[in-house]
């Protein structure tokens, strides 16, 4: 009969301090405060804690010292490249920082969102992350009541009640649209997911409202995927209405009208131009290559990162930081203007 493995006992900073014959206290200080401790015995100290493999534990650290050094993320998906590479920025700075992360998902539900922070909060979370500016009363309050700092990530806006730091989703997708308008298109569908709670959407068909004299006209919802943006094109082309263009309020959904074209034998852009907004890495091979509007989303994490570390090791709040869109294009697009600026003959970017 073979013997059960041992399981060595992992040591304590009562092992350290007997092993290194000096007290628990100088060996906490030479965990929380090592100028505090003479060379020699500094010294001794940490080769024991080398030898016998001693880990501070993170309870014990938040006991001694008041902070856990984690901070919590609230996204609506992981199922979205875009807050994929958000976190991935953030927690990459966060971890130069000194600081965990730690992410929960609300499925775009405000209800779910409070109930995920409530839990963060409680489990030792020092400041939040949040996604948007759909929330609670409840969040809010329970943020108050808290004192924890919170910002707000993928959208900009200096007079909101919390800091953001994001980019400006307006101009995105004024950005988009208008570069569809100045390439000679003038019958554009415009293709969205949902709109309940979700108001960097909101806030680009808010843009595109405007640039239409104030009403907005051929937008169709979809799910917020590939899927809907197939399903989405499909339903557009069964319209007697003929477009021109179909401006994707997100590079997921363009990737599914880019499928759906090409099924239905649709050449892109010689029958019909694909515009996305995000420029996501799989945005560079489609085919053709899409083009988008860039979001800035890397940059948004680490300053996003940066903003609330500092705001909870200084006690200070960011300032609302603004980080720029821009314009990509590549080939989906083509020009409906000659040279002469007339309506001409469509012609795919060189």
């Amino acid at each position: 009969m073979s013997r059960p493995p041992s399981h060595k006992k992992r040591a304590n900073l009562r092992d350290v301090a007997r092993e290194a014959g000096v007290s628990v206290a100088t060996v906490s200080r030479v965990l929380n405060t090592p100028d505090l401790v003479q060379e020699a015995t500094r010294s001794r100290v940490q080769r024991v804690i080398d030898d016998l493999g001693f880990v501070r534990s993170a309870a014990a650290r938040a006991i001694n010292s008041g902070r856990t050094q984690i901070l919590g993320a609230l996204v609506p998906t992981l199922d979205n490249d875009i807050f994929a590479i958000t976190l991935n920025a953030m927690e990459n700075r966060l971890v130069e920082l000194g600081f965990s992360l730690v992410v929960a998902t609300t499925d775009e539900d405000p209800e779910k969102e409070a109930r995920k922070a409530k839990e963060l909060l409680d489990n030792g979370v020092e400041g939040l992350v949040l996604t948007g500016k759909s929330h609670t009363k409840a969040l809010f309050d329970m943020l108050e009541r808290r004192d924890v700092p919170a910002l707000v990530i993928s959208c900009f806006d200096p007079e909101y009640s919390l800091p953001t730091i994001g980019y400006d989703n307006h101009k995105a997708a004024a950005l988009a649209y208008q570069h569809l308008r100045s390439s000679g298109h003038e019958n554009i569908a415009v293709v969205h997911g949902p709109t309940a709670f979700n108001d960097r959407t909101q806030a680009r068909l808010a843009a595109i409202a405007e640039l239409q004299g104030g009403t907005l006209r051929n937008a169709l919802e979809t799910e917020l995927s590939v899927a809907g943006g197939a399903q989405a094109v499909r339903e557009l082309l069964s319209q007697p209405n003929e477009y021109d263009a179909i401006l994707c309020l997100s590079d997921v959904i363009a990737f599914g009208a880019l499928n759906a074209l090409h099924r239905a034998g649709k050449s892109v852009p010689k029958d019909i131009s694909v515009m996305g907004i995000q420029d996501l890495p799989a945005s560079a091979e489609t085919y053709p290559r899409l083009t988008t509007v860039h979001l800035p989303v890397q940059q948004m994490g680490r300053q996003a990162a940066e903003g609330i570390a500092n705001w909870v090791v200084d006690q200070r709040p960011p300032a609302p930081t603004e980080v720029q869109s821009r314009l990509i294009e590549r080939e989906t697009v083509g020009n409906k203007l000659g040279p002469n600026g007339k309506k001409g003959q469509r012609t795919a970017p060189s």
